[in-house]
């Protein structure tokens, strides 16, 4: 890790994503995965809502730090090849059902489960991870895997390079 300090960034580190990461194989691991992860859940959440945030405080569809909906990052996590036998070992360790309903429900109360579903869906995409100054590569990453429904590009940038600056110091 860097020398660059982020309090918020190292607690979600400490307390979900690397806790996420050891129960996976160690090819889950890597300082490009963990930029992209970061700068996702700082663009979906600020790394602080655990539930899609509406104008006027109500609660929208999307759960946990990663903002998983049930039809979508869920589902398409416990479903697709690539990911599917590793989601459900991890629903298992994390004690949860392996449906999308249950696992949806426990995103916003179980912030490991939510890093372990945001670094498989990561691993769905065929495509190499971005490389770290490539914030319009990480942009179309991002917006190919979570395909968020209102998308502000104009926060990307600042999200991109706060990950970047954390996880390799510049």
């Amino acid at each position: 890790m860097s020398t660059v300090r982020d309090p918020l960034l190292q607690d979600v580190l400490d307390t979900a994503v690397f806790p996420a990461l050891a129960d996976l194989p160690p090819k889950f691991y890597s300082p490009a995965a963990l930029q992209m992860q970061l700068a996702i859940g700082l663009q979906e959440s600020k790394l602080v809502h655990r539930w899609q945030v509406l104008n006027g405080g109500g609660k929208g569809p999307a759960r946990g730090l990663w903002q998983f909906e049930q039809g979508g990052g869920v589902k398409g996590v416990l479903t697709h090849e690539a990911s599917k036998a590793l989601a459900v070992q991890a629903c298992a360790r994390r004690g949860v059902a392996p449906t999308a309903l249950a696992v949806w429900g426990e995103l916003e109360h179980d912030d490991v489960l939510a890093a372990t579903f945001a670094r498989l869906l990561l691993w769905t995409d065929p495509r190499p991870l971005p490389t770290p100054n490539d914030t319009e590569a990480g942009w179309a990453y991002y917006e190919r895997n979570w395909r968020p429904g209102k998308p502000h590009p104009q926060t990307w940038p600042a999200h991109w390079v706060r990950a970047r600056r954390f996880v390799f110091g510049s």
